[in-house]
């Protein structure tokens, strides 16, 4: 059996799809699993046990030629990487493709592939329903709350035979697998990262992709003050691609001396969450590989409801503003931001809360 996933992006969209790609392969051991990905989300997924092929198609050049007829030779240039693929790997076409996006791009690329069968969501949970048009089977999701067990059900529905089966087996069970490969020189960066620290560290990850999501640097630097002073943490104040200039703000904003900007990838920002005592950002990348990774969590939510995208580790606090607007929102930009106005002391609860609760280890967490 030769399977196809189709999920392109984000970071933190990815790796809600893993335990369902981990669930494919458990149970599908002789099939060959292909992952259709974009290059900016896909270094998370390179060397993983679970994939036998990775392809990463540029969306936004998919994009372009969905919308711009001058982009039409770029557009057919990167389907036509995808259908080549299996050939030039002496391999058939895929046998069945997922789609895990539920975008009119990800319907295109499941049909483009050639499989004869395209799994997706219930029309209620797809982004764009207009992908429907290309699937050729839709699961029912939406009596499922978070992200990973919707992905599960489509994973479960090819397990099972039927929709049906895949609805009724269908448990939410936080000790999802998450088979991310973490090499010894990344688990070396993290040692090295955190050789200053006098005893263990909080991560702090000021930055989202929506200005929607971002929290003040100002009250970010209050909180990293107050985990070195009351519950004797140091902070790294970690960030992505552009991101730099908020982390250092942040840094300059803190007194206490003990905060501190870091850079990684993608995989060295995995191997020093595993060994945080706490992570506190909004609901983006960072967060949710923190999650995988095992790391305690504070999120703090606005725009995006929790329930769907937070961490799923039952121990684990999200902060927000339940407001009147966020069912749907996933707005980039907004006129007013109360959904964002949490208060520093707000976190400092969590905080404390989440720090008392423990932590659990790797090896409790990769269960499936």
């Amino acid at each position: 059996m030769r399977i196809l996933i189709v999920k392109l992006s984000s970071i933190g969209d990815v790796v809600h799809t893993l335990p369902a790609a981990s669930l494919l392969k458990h149970h599908f051991s002789d099939a060959r699993i292909t992952w259709v990905v974009d290059p900016r989300a896909g270094a998370i997924l390179k060397n993983s046990p679970v994939i036998d092929e990775l392809i990463e198609l540029d969306t936004r050049a998919v994009r372009k030629g969905l919308l711009n007829g001058s982009a039409h030779n770029g557009f057919h240039a990167q389907l036509k990487k995808l259908r080549d693929s299996a050939k030039d790997n002496g391999v058939a076409p895929s046998d069945i493709a997922i789609d895990f996006q539920g975008l009119l791009k990800s319907g295109l690329v499941a049909f483009a592939s050639g499989a004869s069968r395209r799994i997706g969501f219930c029309s209620e949970d797809l982004r764009e329903r207009i992908s429907r048009m290309f699937l050729t089977e839709q699961i029912d999701t939406k009596q499922l709350n978070h992200v990973i067990e919707k992905n599960l059900a489509l994973a479960r529905a090819l397990i099972d035979t039927s929709a049906q089966s895949a609805k009724n087996s269908a448990t939410t069970n936080y000790r999802y697998e998450f088979p991310i490969s973490i090499s010894t020189e990344d688990e070396r960066f993290a040692e090295e990262a955190i050789s200053n620290n006098s005893g263990p560290f909080a991560i702090i990850n000021p930055g989202g992709g929506w200005r929607t999501k971002l929290w003040p640097a100002e009250r970010f630097a209050e909180l990293a003050d107050w985990l070195w002073s009351d519950c004797a943490l140091e902070t790294l104040v970690t960030y992505g691609p552009g991101e730099e200039p908020l982390a250092r703000q942040v840094a300059s904003f803190a007194r206490s001396g003990k905060v501190r900007p870091q850079a990684s990838t993608l995989k060295q920002f995995v191997a020093i969450a595993r060994r945080a005592a706490l992570f506190v950002g909004g609901d983006t990348g960072p967060l949710h590989l923190a999650a995988a990774a095992g790391s305690p969590i504070v999120g703090l939510f606005g725009p995006t409801s929790p329930d769907r995208n937070g961490p799923f580790n039952p121990l684990d606090i999200t902060v927000g503003r339940d407001l009147w607007c966020r069912t749907g929102c996933h707005r980039r930009s907004c006129w007013h931001w109360e959904c964002m106005d949490i208060s520093v002391d707000e976190v400092k609860q969590a905080a404390l809360r989440r720090l008392s609760n423990g932590h659990y280890t790797e090896r409790e967490l990769i269960e499936l």
